[in-house]
């Protein structure tokens, strides 16, 4: 019998590993030969009454799909959501039974679906916004994890678990709705109890003595906490039912990072922290005084990517800011780098660090580190949260290393366009804005000779552990 291994684990493993032991017994049963051992059969038999029972009893769907993309089991779990018996599923494409639709109800792109992504790469697919299609025509929201089923380094099927998560959906979408309409409220009288407070506190408009001041100024400082605590909630919920305003454009990276680089240096400056700006493997741009010198031409890869801008600064800026916050001395660095698909971003600091039982929980919504280090720095426990949401937008993935005590790393890998067809998309915006006069045209892309002739050798030495 030979040994099958299902990549990635998750939180139904019996099933998966019922489901694994289903092909086996499968296999080995057509290999039996006549007059075999009876206590092998009964075993094998057993076996498979086991798994049986596991599979019908759950709510869940489960499917098993061979190499062929063909289905070949289908539990009563995944008939009650799509609505296609067993009978008639099994044997069939899984083309023709799973139907994926977006938010807009528009049909998803194959190469985009979970079975399709899984067996591209080889390797566990989670999905957690899937609309399926079920055969009445109805659609609901789904959870689908799919692992492929491999035998060696071969792939021989896929097993698919997904349940209705269309009650979360909704219960969720209230939430968010409550969330967005009392943060938006609220906003307004924070907003007015700031600008008095503000006037109190100018001495043109108001006189106060030493002490009431103080508490004053205290007062003024929680309402500014308070109005961008709002403002975090009302970002989040808007990032979460898709509301984000959001317009993608062509940009140069390098571009983009120094001059960001240079806008944010006196955040560093406030805390005597050195800040440096890296592109590609060698060339190191100190911006602990001021921004790099005006006309400096240097040869450098161009890493182009489409997304908005603003959003980007946004993310950038947030990991900036906590670096800044979490590091007593030493530095902070900046850097960019990419292979032929990603463009990489990174933010480096030499501070306190994050423990690693902290790493897998970072992004989450309100989660914040709770160390002696940690405790004294204000915070909403929403940024990350907010910057992976908003990375994610863009088809990138956003995360951290970390050594406790000497600093944290935190990446960002884009998908990268070649020059051609960054020139290929801002042709076509062009296009479409001359059409529509009351769009801008965005800028020209800043392509200089010396820029363009480097562009080939981008790829080299860049630390490929961190490209993923």
């Amino acid at each position: 019998m030979q040994e099958y291994i299902i990549a990635g684990m998750g939180v139904l493993v019996v099933v998966i590993v019922a489901t694994t032991a289903w092909v086996a017994i499968a296999r080995s049963r057509k290999r039996k030969p006549a007059g075999g051992n009876s206590k092998l059969a009964s075993s094998l038999r057993d076996e498979q009454t086991k798994n049986s029972i596991i599979l019908n009893s759950i709510d869940d769907g489960v499917v098993l799909i061979d190499e062929q993309g063909v289905i070949q089991l289908f539990n009563p779990g995944a008939s009650a959501i799509t609505g296609w018996k067993r009978e008639e599923a099994q044997g069939l494409d899984w083309r023709s039974v799973f139907n994926f639709v977006d938010s807009r109800n528009e049909a998803v792109p194959e190469n985009k679906l979970p079975f399709a992504r899984a067996q591209a790469g080889s390797q566990p697919v989670r999905d957690n916004s899937a609309n399926l299609v079920t055969k009445s025509g109805n659609t609901i929201a789904t959870s689908f994890s799919v692992s492929p089923v491999l035998n060696g380094n071969q792939l021989t099927g896929l097993v698919g678990v997904f349940r209705d998560v269309s009650q979360e959906r909704k219960e969720e979408s209230q939430r968010a709705e409550f969330i967005s309409t009392a943060s938006h409220e609220m906003r307004t009288p924070v907003a007015a109890i700031e600008g008095y407070l503000s006037l109190a506190l100018n001495e043109k408009v108001a006189t106060v003595d030493s002490r009431a001041k103080d508490y004053l100024g205290k007062a003024h400082a929680s309402t500014k906490h308070l109005g961008e605590l709002f403002q975090d909630l009302l970002t989040s919920a808007k990032a979460e039912d898709g509301r984000l305003p959001n317009h993608p454009e062509v940009v140069e990276m390098g571009q983009f990072m120094e001059q960001l680089t240079s806008d944010l240096h006196f955040a560093a400056q406030k805390k005597n922290l050195a800040l440096e700006f890296i592109i590609g493997n060698s060339e190191v741009i100190d911006a602990t005084d001021s921004a790099p010198a005006a006309g400096q031409k240097i040869v450098r890869p161009l890493y182009y990517v489409q997304v908005d801008p603003d959003r980007l600064r946004e993310v950038v800026t947030n990991l900036f800011d906590n670096a800044c916050k979490y590091t007593d001395s030493g530095k902070i660095t900046l850097g960019l780098t990419g292979n032929d698909a990603v463009a990489q971003m990174y933010i480096r600091d030499t501070g306190h660090g994050i423990p690693p039982e902290d790493i897998p929980h970072l992004f989450q919504k309100f989660y914040r580190v709770d160390n002696s280090a940690t405790r004294t720095v204000g915070g909403t426990g929403l940024g990350l949260f907010i910057s992976r949401k908003i990375i994610e937008l863009y088809q990138g993935r956003i995360w951290v290393e970390s050594t406790l005590g000497k600093g944290s790393t935190f990446y960002i890998n884009l998908p990268r366009l070649s020059t051609q067809q960054a020139q290929a998309k801002i042709s076509q915006q062009a296009q479409t804005d001359a059409q529509n006069p009351m769009l801008v045209t965005p800028d020209e892309l800043p392509v200089s000779t010396t820029a363009a002739a480097s562009a080939s050798a981008s790829t080299a030495a860049i630390p490929t552990e961190n490209i993923s």
